[in-house]
């Protein structure tokens, strides 16, 4: 075991995961870290079977006596998000993780730890490990390049996994069992267009959505945040009906899963109606200011001279994507009526690119229910279709629907309130779990998610809570010996 985490308990569990910081494995790359699991396998003469992805599932027999409880699957992936701050110099292909011990947290040194998910395959490791945990027949699945698509899970095979109950260890909230997620799928539209030559007696302006909090698509839905590109088009439509604008681009958003927190777009103006456009527009400010004022404080919608002299977008196709564009469904759709405050269909007006024939729109939309998430796909594209935009869809990854009759679920909980006299918080997640993925391909397995605390996931702020560490520890292993018999 390496030196910086050779205090902390369970001794099993930071001796795994420490190895694991040292070993680079961003997603897309880490063969290092599943040679690390098949040696494991290999040193403790277990079972383990490699796919052709290179997902590995290690086998367990039962301990004597146990051998009539439900086989179980302990799931997590290899892969991590590989962030830094930009003074920090560190190659996540090459050089290991600086890791250190502050207080009650786990971090790194400037840089992603890597506890989404390496905790969760420590734990993992340390129950294979173990000789002195009653357990039925288990295994466990460490899946890859999970971050950048769920990947790994995608390309599972019926019958690679031989369990009745998955444990995904994939949580970050202590105190929380999650039995549901969303499943996600992305819309692209491409409006193309013929560049005309500007009016006569036309100025170009740039208008600018700025300061909004931006977010998570799918956590962060629930708040009502601003959507950059959807108040930006709103505006637009305004002036275009009350002043004929001419559009010359429009840009906002960067990523396909994040509430866009800027756009942009350059328009040309009769000039008799600058005036009025400006007040207009400074109006409109205070309009959406006062609309959003709790939740984004900082909004600012600004009109300025712009020294563009590109041409603008023919007027017939500048109308189907503003209109189109301020008709279309963004925010939350639906709410669960099976889990108190868990939005259960939602859709993200996410990014607007113009080019130099087209102008190209992402939206994602995301539901916990398949069928949800199919017919607010469907009908956003029949909407841009009718815009004459040419739409085209991803597959998708499906949600995993909450079933609150779960028996894994009715086992943890119990375990739970026994061990520490108060009741977990059952949750559902408005974003992607592997536990979707999965549940498409082993229908009847019954599932749970749960783990310690992980603050910062994704960022250089990234920390471990190690004392509840300890508690997921002592929970899956408890949870582990009072699964049901088969």
């Amino acid at each position: 075991m390496g030196d910086v985490l050779k205090n902390l308990k369970p001794e099993l569990l930071w001796k795994h995961f420490e190895a694991l910081t040292q070993i680079p494995r961003p997603s897309r790359k880490e063969q290092l870290a599943a040679k690390y699991v098949v040696d494991f396998a290999k040193k403790n003469k277990l079972k383990f079977l490699v796919d052709k992805f290179g997902n590995v599932v290690i086998s367990k027999p039962a301990t004597p006596g146990k051998e009539n409880l439900t086989p179980i699957v302990m799931q997590g992936h290899l892969d991590m998000v590989a962030e830094k701050n930009s003074d920090v110099k560190h190659n996540f292909e090459k050089d290991p993780l600086q890791i250190y011990v502050d207080g009650d947290w786990v971090k790194a040194k400037g840089t992603t730890l890597g506890s989404d998910n390496g905790v969760g395959v420590a734990a993992a490791l340390a129950i294979l490990e173990s000789n002195d945990i009653k357990h039925g027949p288990i295994s466990a699945l460490f899946t890859l390049d999970e971050e950048t698509g769920l990947n790994g899970a995608q390309a599972l095979q019926p019958g690679f996994v031989k369990a009745d109950i998955l444990m995904n260890l994939d949580s970050e909230e202590d105190g929380a069992l999650y039995i549901g997620c969303a499943g996600g799928q992305t819309t692209y539209a491409k409006f193309n267009y013929t560049a005309k030559e500007p009016a006569k007696n036309t100025s170009a302006f740039e208008i600018k959505t700025t300061g909004l909090k931006g977010g998570h698509s799918g956590l962060d839905i629930i708040a009502g945040r601003g959507n950059a590109i959807k108040l930006i088009v709103r505006l637009l439509h305004e002036l275009n009906f009350k002043y004929g604008i001419q559009l010359v681009s429009i840009n906002g958003g960067s990523k396909h899963n994040a509430i866009p927190r800027e756009s942009f777009a350059v328009i040309r103006l009769n000039n008799k109606f600058v005036k009025d456009v400006c007040g207009y527009v400074e109006n409109y400010n205070s309009i959406v200011k006062a609309e959003l004022a709790t939740v984004e404080p900082n909004l600012t919608v600004s009109i300025s001279n712009s020294k563009s002299k590109s041409k603008v977008i023919d007027a017939a196709t500048s109308k189907n994507i503003i209109d189109s564009l301020y008709a279309v469904q963004n925010g939350v759709i639906k709410m669960s009526a099976d889990i108190e405050g868990l939005v259960e269909t939602s859709t993200n007006l996410a990014v607007i690119t113009t080019k130099s024939k087209s102008v190209d729109v992402i939206l994602s939309q995301r539901s916990s229910v398949e069928s949800e998430r199919k017919d607010i796909s469907n009908s956003i594209a029949v909407l841009l279709r009718m815009a004459k935009a040419d739409v085209k869809q991803g597959d998708g990854y499906p949600g995993w629907k909450p079933d609150i009759n779960s028996p894994i679920l009715k086992v943890m909980k119990s375990v739970y309130k026994n061990k520490y006299k108060s009741e977990p918080e059952v949750k559902a997640i408005h974003a992607g779990l592997e536990c979707g993925i999965i549940k498409e391909r082993y229908p009847d397995m019954d599932m749970i998610s749960f783990g310690p605390t992980i603050i910062g996931a994704h960022s250089p702020d990234e920390r471990v809570q190690i004392s509840t560490v300890v508690k997921f520890w002592e929970l899956l292993k408890d949870a582990l010996k009072n699964v049901p018999v088969k």
